[in-house]
């Protein structure tokens, strides 16, 4: 359809342009700008006043306009399951259209807008209207994709009710979020008794099940960005149990359309395997009847000799005990894979090793005062094992001792609490020294059965004391990452102890001994010392997934000890430099040859595959950053855990942010971070991840967003003496365009600030660990200070850019 357009001669063109000047008549009281309208007018002074008369119920934003209020009602607070604002018009056709039944999608247009035309009599120039017609064309575009979506929604929730009916959300459990305080050791002030501890807790209904579908529909196809409220959100999920039925109510892992954004593929896509080849993890284990919780009882009385635990704790019910071990093996095991399931048996197992494995299970039911109960009766009682038994040391303590040492440790340093982390520093010098003298015995074990194969039992032993030791020093890599901790455990440690096998091999059923005996002889387990030289001379590796997440830890650790090294040369300083950045580069590669993995983990992530590929990637990105910047202040400040300290820091840190062609390649691995939710959509990862991802992502992120945002930050401040380079320009583009404006003007028209806000309101809207909160919090204090630097103005680099009417003009003014 070609419109037909009429060339205005000079006479009309004057005559317009006279008639204009003579209707602005409303002059602005603050500066010389003249407008047509009192009410064009009125809203341009608020722009000095700074009076913002529309308040939002639902939080405390406010706006100079009700259709901004309007938007930020529609963007901000869709799902939060309030009562929506519309316009009069879309009140009245939605209430038309309740009995006239699901026919054509509806188009609502702001109730300011009606108003304009109402009060122009019907009139408008062709500003206002080709305005009128891109608002009705946005209008119709989003109506017809919600109706897409609703449609789209229907299909799969029939769908997934015909295939499987047991695997959706339970509507009668609610989950709230929260972080876990977490006392001294020294110290024992019990919680307020869970209804968990006894009979099945009382359950509540806090959403309809259309809702939870709702969530869950991931749109690929949209590239502005919905922000997520700053209020708690209510998470539901069902975790069976029963052994016999999955306990994750997560989709199947989503491929994302750009492996570039999250790495090569997990070595599953490699394998040339069948789909008839892949299989599920092992079932969790459970407490199959009440004789088997009443022994687990037997057990805690009998290691509790001196009854600290007996007289302040309840057992939970059969239930909740599945409940919670279904949890840790479905949610949080196949992060940090050290524990077998196989011959995890809860009723003879060490009892503080099981009350550690509840207590993070509990964390991830959201029932947080169990947590809490768990976590401080299991301290309590590997505690006082250890101080009893001086017979002990780092070379015959049992190994449960240390798993469980571990898991107390993973607790206290991520549940938001600074005396949490304050217990962990304490023991981890202890903890360390563990692992030398286990590492030491169990190496003179394996040499001296030399080339003999172990029994299933032996090697079951041996390699779950390999995989603890090194689930140790990944976890201590993340603490050097987040609170700049030193490592306790030295470079060489490990030089020769063999890496961990594949999760196929680890999680292989042990009925039949001669397929093991086989899958053994053919695994590819080479020594850390041998993995590590062949990355630093850029040869390609061949180990399992796990090995990948071990070897970028100590790859992160190597690129930390180069930067803080002072009494290198500067010569020295950049052969080593190179040397570390092929090593990175040879990892990236080496993650399409890992030992292919049969085992399929259905937690949603971005590719398909083991989930610790994805995690791997994470620290991959921010050890990548760490060659350019090393933020020591802001990670020492995290360890006190107060937001607005955190917040000062990081805005304060703007000028630790170089700009060079090696930061815009360490801006290319930021970006990549935050585009990974973006193309999933924020609101389902800000719902999601917190059950499907690691703990990695939101303590990488922290860093690479932070990164980003004083990198946009420094480029809007230094756009008009230093504008940006062609790299830098194309850079800033891509990550502009992950947004509409409409989004970046609810922040202060501020690229910065809206990529912090964006990620603050996405890391702390459901939380297992309390250390999310922290970060969340802290971005969102860090987002309004650089949006408060927009009162200066925004350069063109950095701001859409401005349209040529004189109408639009005063519609820029207005959005300050």
């Amino acid at each position: 359809m070609h419109e037909v357009m009429t060339v205005p001669t000079a006479a009309t063109q004057s005559t317009k342009k006279a008639v204009s000047v003579q209707e602005r008549k409303y002059k602005c009281a603050y500066c010389s700008r003249a407008f047509s309208r009192s009410e064009h007018r009125s809203r341009h002074e608020r722009s000095h006043t700074k009076e913002r008369p529309f308040k939002c119920l639902k939080c405390r934003s406010t706006f100079v306009r009700r259709d901004l209020l309007l938007r930020h009602d529609r963007t901000v607070h869709a799902k939060d399951g309030g009562v929506p604002l519309h316009s009069e018009v879309k009140r009245r056709s939605t209430k038309n259209s309740a009995s006239a039944g699901p026919t054509k999608p509806s188009i609502a247009i702001e109730q300011a807008t009606i108003e304009q035309l109402e009060g122009d009599g019907g009139m408008v120039d062709l500003e206002t209207a080709a305005a009128l017609m891109t608002e009705l064309h946005h209008a119709a575009a989003a109506a017809i994709v919600d109706h897409e979506q609703e449609m789209l929604l229907q299909e799969k929730s029939r769908r997934s009710m015909s295939s499987n009916p047991e695997s959706v959300f339970d509507p009668n459990v609610s989950y709230a979020s929260g972080a876990i305080p977490v006392q001294n050791m020294s110290t024992w002030d019990p919680p307020t008794p869970s209804s968990t501890t006894g009979p099945d807790p009382p359950r509540s209904h806090s959403m309809s099940h259309s809702q939870s579908s709702q969530d869950s529909y991931v749109s690929w196809s949209s590239n502005s960005l919905q922000i997520p409220s700053s209020a708690s959100s209510v998470m539901e999920r069902s975790l069976s149990a029963d052994p016999g039925h999955s306990a994750t109510v997560t989709p199947a892992s989503y491929a994302s359309p750009h492996p570039l954004f999250t790495g090569p593929p997990s070595p599953a896509n490699h394998s040339g395997s069948s789909a008839s080849q892949t299989a599920p993890p092992p079932a969790p284990p459970s407490v199959d009847s009440d004789h088997e919780r009443n022994m687990v009882l037997d057990n805690i009385r009998e290691i509790d000799v001196e009854r600290a635990v007996l007289d302040k704790f309840r057992l939970p019910s059969r239930s909740g005990l599945n409940r919670y071990l279904a949890a840790y093996f479905n949610l949080f095991h196949h992060h940090l894979p050290f524990l077998h399931t196989g011959s995890f048996s809860p009723s003879t197992l060490a009892p503080p090793l099981l009350l550690a494995v509840l207590s993070i299970g509990a964390l991830y039911t959201f029932e947080k005062e169990q947590a809490y109960t768990l976590h401080m009766s299991s301290k309590v009682l590997v505690n006082n094992f250890i101080a009893r038994h001086h017979e002990f040391n780092s070379r015959n303590c049992p190994l449960w001792t240390t798993q469980t040492l571990l898991l107390n440790m993973v607790f206290a340093s991520w549940s938001g609490d600074p005396k949490g982390l304050d217990w962990a520093c304490s023991i981890r010098d202890l903890l360390a020294n563990i692992v030398a003298g286990g590492r030491y015995e169990l190496q003179v074990r394996m040499d001296k059965r030399g080339d003999e194969m172990p029994t299933r039992e032996e090697w079951i032993f041996e390699e779950g004391s390999k995989r603890t030791y090194y689930a140790i020093y990944v976890f201590f890599g993340l603490l050097t990452l987040t609170y700049n901790h030193v490592q306790a455990i030295p470079y060489n440690e490990f030089d020769t102890l063999s890496l961990p096998c594949s999760e196929t091999l680890w999680n292989l059923d042990g009925s039949d001994d001669q397929i093991w005996r086989e899958h053994l002889s053919n695994a590819s387990m080479p020594a850390f010392k041998e993995a590590h030289t062949r990355l630093i001379n850029g040869d390609i590796p061949q180990y399992s997934v796990f090995a990948a997440r071990i070897i970028i830890n100590a790859l992160f650790l190597d690129v930390l000890g180069l930067k803080r090294n002072t009494e290198i040369v500067e010569s020295v300083v950049s052969e080593y430099r190179e040397k570390l950045s092929v090593a990175l580069e040879t990892w990236h590669r080496a993650l399409e040859y890992c030992t292919p993995e049969t085992m399929i983990v259905s937690l949603t992530a971005p590719q398909k595959g083991h989930p610790l590929v994805f995690n791997s990637m994470a620290m991959y990105r921010c050890t990548m950053a760490r060659l350019e910047v090393d933020l020591v202040s802001i990670q020492e400040t995290l360890r006190y855990h107060i937001p607005e300290d955190v917040a000062s820091v990081m805005t304060s840190a703007s000028g630790l942010i170089p700009r060079s062609e090696a930061m815009t390649e360490v801006i290319q691995q930021c970006f990549e971070c935050f585009q990974i939710p973006a193309l999933m959509g924020i609101r389902w990862v800000a719902r999601t991840s917190a059950l499907n991802w690691s703990v990695e992502h939101p303590l990488c992120g922290f860093e690479l967003m932070l990164i980003l945002s004083l990198w946009l930050y420094r480029l809007e401040e230094e756009a008009e003496t230093n504008p940006p380079t062609e790299e830098e320009e194309a850079m800033l583009t891509k990550v502009r365009n992950l947004f509409d404006d409409d989004s970046v003007e609810l922040y202060g028209s501020r690229l910065s600030a809206a990529v912090a806000m964006v990620w603050g309101g996405m890391i702390d809207e459901v939380v297992v660990w309390g250390i999310t909160k922290l970060l969340g919090e802290s971005f969102k204090l860090h987002s309004h200070t650089l949006a408060l630097s927009d009162d200066v103005g925004m350069t063109s680099s950095s701001s859409p850019s401005p349209s040529a009417t004189p109408e639009a003009e005063d519609l820029d003014s207005d959005m300050e």
